[in-house]
Parts: C-alpha cells; sequence; structure tokens
C-alpha cells in the first residue's frame, strides 16, 4: 500500500499496515519503514529486507525479485498487461508512489461555500458548462496537499524543536513567545515550501494591501472578471474563492467572493493539436510573431538547454520543415486579432500560422483605407463646423451598416464572444466599408456637389473615427496611430 495509490486507499479501508521499501532516490531500503493507517511507527510487520535486495537500484531490484521466486521453484507465468505509469514531465522518469510527511489544509469546509457562491450566481462560468466541471471537483474534494520540496518558495512557517514538537507561527520570535521557549531552545524551520497555487490562491486580496483594510481592498475587492484557462479551475480558481470567502468578509460578516464572473478561455495548442511544450519543441514564442525570429535564432530557442536533449535532432527537423525561413514579423495588432478571431466560447485553439497572416493583411486593409480617408478630408471642409451637407444613397446606406455593426459588436463584447465581434469588425470593414463604400465615394469625390462633398467626407471621418474605436480594444497601436490623425478632422481636442 505504500507504493501504489490503489493499494494505498484500499490499505486505508482495511487499516492495512505501510511498508516504505524505497529510499529518496529510488534505491531499496536496508530496513523497512512501518506505518499505520494514521503515519505512526508500527512493529505489526518485521522491518527487515533480505541482504540480496538492500541498496538495489528499484528497477533492478524488480528483476532480482522475480529471480527470487524463479529459483525458488515458484514461479508460474510471465504475462504482460497495461499498466498507468507516472513519468515526470521535465526528467522524463517513472514515478514511484511513496509515503512522506506533508502539510495538508483540510479542504472539505472551505468548499462547502465555495460551492453555494457558484450554486446561487454570485460567482458565475462563462461558457456555463464548466460549473459543472467545477462542481465535479468541489463535491468530492480531498484534503490539499501544500507542502513541496523545492529550491524556491514561501517557506512553512512551522519550525521543530530536537524532541521533535511543532510550532507554527509568522516568524521565530512569535513562535518563542507564545509557547515561552527560551534562547536555550534550538529550532529548525521546516525546510519544504508552500505549494505555488496556495500563494496564487490569495492573489485577489493580498495584492491590495491584506491584511490590512486598505483603500484599494476596499475599492477593487472583489474584481469583476477573472480570465483562466479550463485547466487550472480546480488549481486555481477553485482555491482563490476557497481562500478568499474563508479570510475575506463584508461589514456585515458575511464572505466575499474574489470575483464575479469566470471567463474561461481555451487552450492554444499547436497546428497538430498538440499541446505546446518546450520538451516537445512546438512552442511558438508570441513576441517571434510580433517582431520576427530567424530559422537559426529559432532552433537555438527550441532545442538550447533542454531537459531530455535526446529529443533536439526531431525538433530541429520538425522546425525546419515547418519554418523553412524562419518567421516574419506579424505586428502585435495582428497577433491579438487572431487570437481573438480565435476565441470561441473555451474551446481549444490550433494555431494557425495562416491566419495570422491573413490579419495582418486585414490590418493592412484598414491602413490603405484610412489613407483613402484621409487623402480625401484633410485640408478639406467636412462639414464638422456647419454648413448645407448633402447624403447620397452610399452614404445613408454606410451610416446605418454601420449603426447595426455597432450594436452586434456590443452584443458580442458584452456576452464574452470575442470570435463573434472579431469577425462583426473583418466583416463591416474589409467587405462593406472597404470593398464597397469607399468604391461608391469616388463619383461624388470626383463630380459632386459641394453640399454632396461635404456630406460624403463627413460621412468618411464619421464612420472611420467610430471604426477605429471600435477596433481599438483587439487592435489598439494601429488604431490609435490613425486615430491621431483622424480626430482632427472630426474638431476632437482630447
Amino acid at each position: 500500500p505504500a507504493h501504489d495509490f490503489n493499494d494505498y486507499e484500499v490499505g486505508k479501508r482495511h487499516a492495512l499496515p505501510m511498508i516504505n521499501i524505497l529510499t529518496f532516490d529510488g534505491d531499496i531500503r536496508e530496513s523497512a519503514q512501518v506505518f499505520d493507517t494514521k503515519g505512526n511507527e508500527s512493529d505489526v510487520y518485521s522491518s527487515e529486507i533480505p541482504a540480496e535486495f538492500q541498496k538495489l537500484e528499484r528497477f533492478a531490484a524488480r528483476k532480482a525479485v522475480v529471480a527470487a521466486v524463479d529459483a525458488l521453484g515458484l514461479l508460474e507465468e510471465i504475462k504482460p498487461h497495461d499498466l498507468t505509469v507516472p513519468y515526470g514531465d521535465r526528467g522524463g522518469v517513472v514515478i514511484e508512489p511513496m509515503l512522506t510527511d506533508q502539510w495538508y489544509v483540510r479542504a472539505d469546509v472551505l468548499a462547502k461555500p465555495a460551492v453555494e457562491a457558484v450554486e446561487n450566481g454570485d460567482i458565475q462560468f462563462v461558457p456555463k458548462q464548466y460549473e459543472n466541471m467545477y462542481f465535479s471537483w468541489m463535491r468530492d474534494i480531498q484534503d490539499w496537499c501544500i507542502s513541496r520540496q523545492l529550491w524556491w518558495g514561501h517557506r512553512i512557517p512551522a519550525w521543530y524543536d530536537e524532541a521533535g514538537n511543532v510550532y507554527v507561527g509568522r516568524n521565530e520570535d512569535e513562535v518563542r513567545k507564545e509557547n515561552n521557549l527560551g534562547a536555550d531552545v534550538v529550532l529548525r524551520q521546516d525546510e519544504d515550501v508552500l505549494d505555488t497555487w496556495f500563494s496564487s490562491a490569495l492573489w485577489t486580496f493580498s495584492t491590495l494591501g491584506w491584511p490590512e483594510n486598505t483603500d484599494a481592498l476596499r475599492q477593487f475587492h472583489p474584481t469583476s472578471v477573472m480570465v483562466s484557462g479550463f485547466d487550472i479551475i480546480f488549481f486555481w480558481i477553485a482555491r482563490m474563492i476557497m481562500m478568499t470567502m474563508h479570510f475575506i468578509k463584508d461589514e456585515n460578516g458575511k464572505p466575499q467572493v474574489p470575483f464575479h464572473t469566470v471567463y474561461m478561455t481555451g487552450l492554444i495548442r499547436d497546428d497538430e493539436g498538440q499541446k505546446m511544450s518546450k520538451s516537445k519543441g512546438n512552442v511558438i514564442d508570441p513576441l517571434d510573431m510580433v517582431d520576427g525570429i530567424s530559422l537559426p535564432e529559432l532552433l537555438e530557442k527550441r532545442t538550447g538547454n533542454m531537459m531530455q536533449p535526446q529529443l533536439a535532432d526531431k525538433i530541429r527537423k520538425r522546425t525546419e520543415k515547418q519554418f523553412p525561413n524562419g518567421i516574419e514579423p506579424h505586428g502585435t495588432d495582428a497577433l491579438r486579432f487572431t487570437l481573438a478571431a480565435l476565441a470561441s466560447t473555451g474551446r481549444d485553439i490550433n494555431w494557425d500560422m495562416k491566419r495570422l497572416e491573413g490579419y495582418r493583411n486585414f490590418c493592412n486593409k484598414l491602413w490603405n483605407a484610412s489613407r483613402f480617408v484621409l487623402m480625401n478630408t484633410e485640408g478639406q471642409d467636412c462639414g464638422f463646423n456647419g454648413g448645407e451637407m448633402t447624403l447620397s444613397l452610399a452614404d445613408r446606406w454606410i451610416l446605418a451598416e454601420f449603426n447595426q455593426t455597432i450594436k452586434a459588436y456590443r452584443e458580442a463584447l458584452d456576452s464574452f464572444r470575442f470570435d463573434i465581434a472579431a469577425g462583426i469588425l473583418y466583416e463591416f470593414t474589409w467587405n462593406q466599408f472597404c470593398d464597397w463604400y469607399l468604391e461608391l465615394t469616388k463619383p461624388v469625390m470626383n463630380g459632386g456637389t459641394e453640399a454632396e462633398l461635404r456630406g460624403t467626407r463627413h460621412t468618411l471621418v464619421t464612420v472611420l473615427e467610430g471604426l477605429l474605436r471600435l477596433a481599438h480594444p483587439i487592435i489598439p497601436f494601429i488604431t490609435e496611430t490613425i486615430w491621431q490623425r483622424v480626430k482632427v478632422l472630426c474638431g476632437i481636442t482630447a
């Protein structure tokens, strides 16, 4: 039971002794450690291990045990069957379950109010189906192991004396004072650090000055929207809700939620649907799509300092095939628009470089359309200071279409459908404004009356200025640059 997850659960149910035979290096111990189900040392079984197995490496020990059984004539059959074997992501080695002393948080009492907060609508998930994933974890929650054996992190605030007694406090001075421990009592702080998700769970309020009741905490807590990926609903979202509702109360003493809406994004995967990871060599750095990168630099980034250098050749060949000339620069706005256009209600995204290229072309289209408008309006009377205006049929049409676009775009953003919002923006800009309306203005520009010219210029500037405002949350850089020139035509001084 001490070295298998399923056997451990069976052992707990039947109060079987837990026998630990492994060292931290994965070798067989010289003598076993025997514990009861509460972690106390037990003598119900002998701790002796046969000499021929002591200090053997774990895989060699397995073979030695089979050989010993065979030598005794007790081996009836060797038959292969499938097992679930856990591997470490970084080292690529088999993980051996074993008993260790750890710190735990009792999670069931924290989970109850956190479940109720979602049930009664204080917190809403978008898309809503992720509430079911949240409930499935929270309603069957286990105690939370918060200690980690790492070099870096927040130290466990616990101290031990030479007798093995444990003291918990904010610091050693507080521990000594509250427990009347003199300077002659030697204390040793626990060497473990807190699970990174423990400190992350405190994020919504610890960043605002807590435990002090600061102005920032009162003003900005709870937040409105939390954006996250579905793969960390339990690791982060659920734990933020539990910890916040435990520590933060409103003026009536009621537990306060950390946020009101949780917007779940999909995972961005590679073009084959595989999760991006350095070990697979399929990570695409967003900065490389923005600024561009040469093939040699990309190869160095993907194969340098690898945990599993044996995979470097495979990664190199794949990269050379996928990006024979490296990655061209596409700019920040094109990348942002691509991400928005692919952000479909929490579904995973298979990254497509051709879509990125297409939306770079969209940014160029908007830039060129703006040049056309400015060439025909700068230094001209655009009707913002009065004067007779006559709107053509095309002018009235584009204004009506733009009003409908604003309404649909607003509805899409309010419902977190950024993909639909991007599609609406693309459709209006490319097809209606650029392909149709700009072409329909040319007859007026080349021979219209003063009133007609004033009306068309006014419409061009009005629609472009509004379009830049609509697009700004998604593509802020190009829109800001253009808007600084367009605002002058509208009489905007801000």
